[in-house]
Formats: structure tokens, C-alpha cells, sequence
């Protein structure tokens, strides 16, 4: 079982000072971002930073321009050399995503769904050969939707996705960032919410949101105790189903458990 990625830190592409600082953070994933972060009078300026930064050997996933947009050529022209660099494919749908993995093959791509014409095709975004994960881009949706993020008003778009998600047997989705800067309390609520939904981690843009983001998704000291019991009651019972705290535990819930497990260990030798 490999870690997966739960934070993903979003750095401008054009402030190459802060790329170390990034690395730094503890974000499991650095996204130097040549999109919406970067004004188009800096976008060369940019792409430059971002190349001189990869060419040491440091890794980072780059959210490049859309498909669409006139940047898009020289963002894949420069990640060609590239190949040890990840790549977020921003306003993604079924067809845009295909060329980008056709141009670039076997690199790591996450699709960045936040339109609603994406969204209608997420099935077929889902099941495009080579896809690692899908991110939710849920500002620039909820602003084309008119769909207010806030509360349950997203819950079935979230869902959906998560759903997609397994069902193609991708990675688990990242969640949308949370616009919460100084309310600690707050991003800890909004990334456990994202937990509870079923996604594997969440987009970041500042990074103090990265610890909080990272502890979310660690299991805490009462569900590691939890799985070493079900763990422990199942190998006794010689894997028929049992009880543990009352509750029945078959074949789901052991799994449940070994994940648990499998993930404090991932941890532990982080």
C-alpha cells in the first residue's frame, strides 16, 4: 500500500522563492501553478521559473493552462523535457484529457473537473486510460453552477465524483480548497468533512492549511485501537465472522481494519 497523497499545495508559478518554502510545508504534493495564479503578462516569466526549478531535480506536479487557452502548447513543449514532473490538467474533460496524456504518456495526470460541461462527462473523464486521480476545483464550479458551496448544497456533486472515482478504480478524488486561512477549527471541520465523503485529500493554497489537512486524514488514537481489536477478534475467530464492541464484524470491516493499520504503518515510516 502505497501513501497517498493528502495535501496538495498550490504555489505560483512566478514566485520561485516560495517553491523550497513549498517543498518545506509538509504538503505530500507540491503543484506549481502556471494557471490561475500567474497573470497572463507573467505567464513566459513563469513557465521559465518553473522549468529552471524541475531541471535540478526537484519534484512537483504543474498545474498547467487549459486546452483552450493559448498557453496550453508551450506549458506541454516545456514539460516534455520534463518527465519526472506531474501534471494538473485544469477545466479537464474527456477530450482534453486524452490529448494531454496522448502528448505526454505515463505521466502522472489529475484532472482538475470544475466546469459543468466536465462534470456531465464525468464518467467518461473518469475512464480515460492513464488517469491517476480527479480533483474538484469547487470555487470555479460553484461560481458557473450558481451551486453555493456551502453546507450540503455540493454534497451530491461531491459525491458523484467519489463515486466516479472508485467505480474506474482511480485513486481516491482530492477535494476542492478550502478559502479558510487563520480558523484552524474550521479547515480541520472542512477536511474531515472531505474524509467523511469519501475523497483521499484536498487541495491546498496556503500552507498552514497543510497540517490540518494531513491530520484529517491520519487515523486517530481510538480507530487504530478499534482495528488492532477487530483485527485481533478476527484472527481468533479463524476469519468467521464475530463481535467486537457489540457489533458484528465480517469480511468489510476486517479490510476496514487492515487499512487502518496499513496506513499508521505508511505513516510511521514516512
Amino acid at each position: 500500500m502505497n501513501r497517498i497523497a493528502r495535501s496538495l499545495l498550490f504555489v505560483p508559478g512566478d514566485r520561485p522563492e516560495r517553491f523550497a518554502k513549498a517543498a518545506a510545508s509538509g504538503a505530500h504534493e507540491v503543484v506549481l501553478d502556471l494557471e490561475d495564479a500567474v497573470a497572463p503578462a507573467s505567464k513566459g516569466q513563469a513557465r521559465e521559473a518553473v522549468s529552471a526549478w524541475l531541471a535540478h531535480g526537484h519534484r512537483a506536479m504543474v498545474r498547467i493552462n487549459a486546452a483552450d487557452a493559448a498557453w496550453y502548447e508551450d506549458d506541454l513543449k516545456m514539460l516534455q523535457s520534463m518527465p519526472h514532473a506531474g501534471v494538473v490538467l485544469p477545466k479537464a474533460d474527456e477530450a482534453s484529457l486524452a490529448r494531454t496524456l496522448q502528448i505526454l504518456p505515463g505521466r502522472r495526470v489529475i484532472a482538475l473537473l470544475e466546469t459543468v460541461h466536465g462534470y456531465m462527462g464525468l464518467m467518461a473523464l473518469a475512464g480515460v486510460a492513464g488517469l491517476e486521480r480527479i480533483a474538484f476545483g469547487s470555487v470555479d464550479f460553484a461560481v458557473e453552477s450558481g451551486i453555493a458551496d456551502e453546507g450540503d448544497a455540493m454534497t451530491a456533486v461531491r459525491t458523484q465524483i467519489v463515486l466516479a472515482s472508485c467505480h474506474a478504480g482511480l485513486a481516491p478524488p482530492i477535494d476542492g480548497v478550502s478559502l479558510e486561512l487563520t480558523d484552524e477549527e474550521g479547515m480541520r471541520t472542512d477536511a474531515l468533512r472531505s474524509r467523511q465523503l469519501g475523497f483521499g485529500g484536498k487541495l491546498c493554497i496556503h500552507p498552514r492549511q497543510v497540517a490540518m489537512v494531513n491530520a484529517a486524514w491520519q487515523p486517530t488514537p481510538s480507530e487504530q485501537a478499534w482495528a488492532q481489536r477487530v483485527l485481533a477478534a478476527s484472527e481468533a475467530s479463524g476469519g468467521a465472522a464475530t463481535a467486537v464492541d457489540g457489533k458484528m464484524i465480517d469480511k468489510p470491516v476486517v479490510e476496514r481494519a487492515r487499512r487502518i493499520v496499513a496506513e499508521c504503518k505508511i505513516i510511521d515510516n514516512a
